[in-house]
């Protein structure tokens, strides 16, 4: 640090509704600290806390964060609104205290800027028990935040610290490795860029002229030399480029058990957020012991649902109930709610309209995945066809050029006739695909590795495709999948392992060979979905060479992880006697 470790530590009881306490710090068993701003009530009896801890600045107000501040709720903007986190103005008037802690080398809080590593989730630990122990705390702290703030909350809550009730992961990937960095192997780079040039390093402790750019206050201690700052950080787009097996350091330090999470969990996921979140708050849910957990699927663009009216009073039930001993709705109590609660995506709404998706229905379900799933096959055919009958054994094999990109993708779609009546489509998907690779004749190279890019599609009735609400508020499809096949081998002996989810391990001694003009038979994850397909609707299968349509900025185009050295040339999908190829689909019939 420039200069000696200052403690501007202030209190202000005046000029808010609620007491807004600014750079308090958490002392951590590390010996470093962590600052904190902490907004509370009034009135003197102990409350319980609400705790983030992120990198994206406790000082940084919402609006200065992105323009699309303008449309969150009135009812939870408030001086100190901040991106993706409760607003204190709402919460301290319900009876909470909200803590929100710069995360280690961020903001305020010194230190190395390694986000997501063991050694910030130690740091996040402290910063919770230290809320509990506090003389305005009741005890009991809860966590609650979208995305940063929802993907960490599943590791801290392995830790079990002091004085943790209740969690609220919202739309937060909860496998580092499988939902964020490498989907199927291969690297998300495009997004990990975006956000760490973006919103990380832009935050880092020691960062010059943030306060100039109305990017919270400049750090208090003083600025680092450019030098300083790229040694005080681990950079998640070398990191991530640089290793890629499960069982290396860099991934492995930050494995943790999910049965390890005991604590009451609400997981929140969304269907759009079919290239981040989605897989994890299902995985999350799937795998933790709690005792009363629930997951509840919403629809809409990731930061807005979060703060509509519905929304909110779900959240405050379920803290109320863990958090004061106030449970009027019932989470506390065994069997009282149903553990699943879905939204039912029917017809042709548009995407990124919360007000035409409020067509969208909701149905209680008691378990995931539902019980009554019929897990059907739909053979995909040499004439480009999707058929629950087993085609005839043609041999054939349809090519596409391999190692495409968002500009210029290759891809063969397989489509459905016509659904003869109304079929809903809700659960987990597994496709099974024979394919080989050969060489590009115009090029010196020879393929060694084939990146299957999978894309499940609904046609409408009228024949037109239905998009839905992605992340970012774009057009996406059904679902999406992709698989690495030198990574193809699958641990059916794992105790995750499930036929409608293969696992992978993902190591350096599950690499696999790839030669050209031999055929592998692979399965390739695809991620869950919920549709209703109307009579006379279609579902399209794509296999492609790289990134298509509904990818938005979750792109895998790293040149290093997927050089033309590795990948050049052809890909095909193999028909014939030994040949199989088919999509599992888990279709819901109607309950009696």
């Amino acid at each position: 640090m420039p200069n000696q470790l200052q403690d501007l530590h202030t209190v202000d009881d005046v000029n808010f509704p609620y007491v807004f306490e600014h750079n308090a710090t958490v002392p951590l068993k590390s010996g470093g600290v962590v600052r904190c701003n902490v907004y509370r009530p009034k009135a003197a009896d102990p409350v319980p806390v609400l705790v983030t801890y992120g990198p994206y600045g406790k000082d940084i107000h919402y609006k200065d964060f992105i323009p699309k501040y303008a449309e969150v709720n009135p009812r939870h903007k408030s001086a100190h609104s901040a991106w993706e986190t409760p607003d204190p103005g709402f919460w301290t008037e319900h009876g909470y205290a909200v803590v929100r802690a710069d995360e280690l080398g961020l903001g305020q809080s010194p230190g190395i800027l390694d986000t997501m590593s063991r050694g910030t989730t130690d740091a996040f630990v402290d910063v919770v028990e230290w809320a509990a122990e506090q003389s305005w705390s009741s005890g009991k702290v809860g966590l609650l935040g979208i995305s940063y703030y929802a993907g960490s909350q599943w590791r801290v809550a392995a830790r079990k610290p002091k004085g943790l009730a209740a969690i609220v992961p919202w739309e937060g990937m909860s496998d580092y490795y499988r939902d964020r960095c490498r989907h199927g192997g291969i690297l998300s780079n495009n997004f990990i860029r975006f956000w760490w040039n973006r919103q990380v390093i832009t935050n880092q402790y020691g960062r010059p002229g943030r306060a100039t750019s109305n990017w919270g206050p400049d750090t208090i201690e003083g600025d680092l030399s450019d030098e300083e700052l790229a040694a005080n950080r681990q950079d998640q787009t070398i990191d991530n480029q640089a290793h890629r097996f499960r069982d290396e350091a860099y991934y492995a330090s930050k494995e943790y058990d999910m049965g390890d999470i005991q604590v009451p969990l609400l997981s929140v996921g969304n269907w759009g957020g079919i290239l981040l979140h989605l897989r994890g708050n299902i995985e999350g849910f799937t795998h933790a012991e709690s005792k009363f957990k629930y997951l509840r699927m919403i629809t809409g663009r990731h930061d807005l649902p979060f703060y509509y009216d519905e929304e909110v009073e779900i959240q405050r039930s379920f803290l109320d109930a863990f958090l004061k001993g106030d449970d009027r709705v019932g989470w506390s109590q065994e069997g009282k709610v149903p553990p699943v609660s879905l939204v039912m995506r029917k017809g042709n709404v548009g995407f990124n309209d919360a007000e035409k998706e409020k067509a969208y229905g909701r149905r209680e379900e008691n378990e995931w995945p539902l019980a009554r799933t019929q897990y059907t096959r739909f053979h995909l055919t040499p004439d480009l066809s999707l058929q629950t009958t087993p085609p005839v054994h043609e041999t054939k094999k349809l090519t596409y050029r391999a190692l495409g990109t968002m500009t210029n993708p290759e891809f063969i779609q397989f489509t459905t006739p016509p659904f003869e009546r109304e079929t809903e489509i809700t659960g987990h998907i597994v496709a099974h695909l024979t394919i080989s690779a050969s060489p590009d004749p115009s090029s010196p190279t020879v393929p060694s590795d084939i990146d299957l890019f999978l894309t499940l599609r609904h046609l409408g009735p009228d024949g037109k495709e239905v998009y839905y609400t992605g992340t970012a508020g774009d057009p996406v499809p059904l679902a999406k999948g992709w698989l690495r096949t030198s990574l193809r081998k699958v641990n059916a002996e794992h105790p995750k392992h499930r036929a409608w989810l293969p696992h992978r391990d993902y190591t350096s001694r599950d690499v696999l060979a790839v030669i050209p003009g031999e055929a592998y038979a692979v399965d390739v994850e695809v991620w869950p979905t919920s549709v209703v397909v109307e009579k006379g609707g279609r579902v399209v299968l794509e296999v492609g060479s790289g990134d298509t349509q509904g990818s938005g900025i979750f792109l895998h185009d790293d040149p290093v992880d997927r050089s033309a050295e590795v990948f050049r040339g052809f890909n095909h999908v193999h028909f014939g006697p030994r040949a199989e190829n088919y999509v599992t689909l888990p279709v819901i019939p109607p309950r009696e």
